[in-house]
């Protein structure tokens, strides 16, 4: 039988515990996940691509239910359709927390089935705790000196703080 393989874009700037919920559900759907982290500098990261890709490793590494067995985190800067051709992957797995994201996504599932129409996009809800967490929005509360570590890890809150300049709470 062949292995599914799965791919899960993003900017992850920075990783949340929403796209951690998405990363350890996503074991239901495929085999192996690479989870891509997108250079996206168009977005203006506050996270360099090699401090998000170091982040989401750490945080799949740590994990206590057995990610870093199936899952592997590696950068990216180039077309995703293509990178996702370069993995041999079936299928490119997608977060909606709300049905806003879904105008969005269906439209990026379209062009991508209009590049290669082998590779199928599979879109994931958000659990009902992680629904309405972006990193945009921990990032703001975080710069403003807010508490956002219900919204992530002890390790990447610790980061956010030394990105910011206000310890973590």
């Amino acid at each position: 039988m062949t292995q599914r393989v799965g791919v899960y874009p993003g900017t992850f700037d920075p990783v949340t515990n929403g796209h951690m919920d998405i990363i350890s559900r996503a074991r239901h759907v495929v085999d192996k996940l690479i989870v891509a982290v997108h250079s996206n500098a168009g977005k203006g990261p506050m996270f360099s691509l090699d401090e998000r890709t170091a982040l989401l490793r750490d945080e799949v590494t740590n994990a206590n239910n057995g990610l870093a067995d199936w899952v592997e985190v590696r950068p990216f800067n180039k077309l995703l359709m293509k990178f996702v051709e370069e993995v041999n992957a079936s299928c490119i797995l997608r977060g909606l927390r709300a049905v806003s994201d879904f105008e969005y996504e269906f439209q990026m599932a379209g062009m991508n089935a209009r590049l290669n129409p082998e590779i199928e996009t599979v879109f994931l809800m958000a659990s009902e705790r992680q629904q309405f967490i972006s990193s945009r929005f921990v990032k703001e509360i975080a710069k403003l000196g807010g508490d956002v570590s219900s919204f992530v890890s002890p390790r990447v809150l610790a980061k956010l703080g030394d990105k910011v300049g206000h310890p973590a709470p």
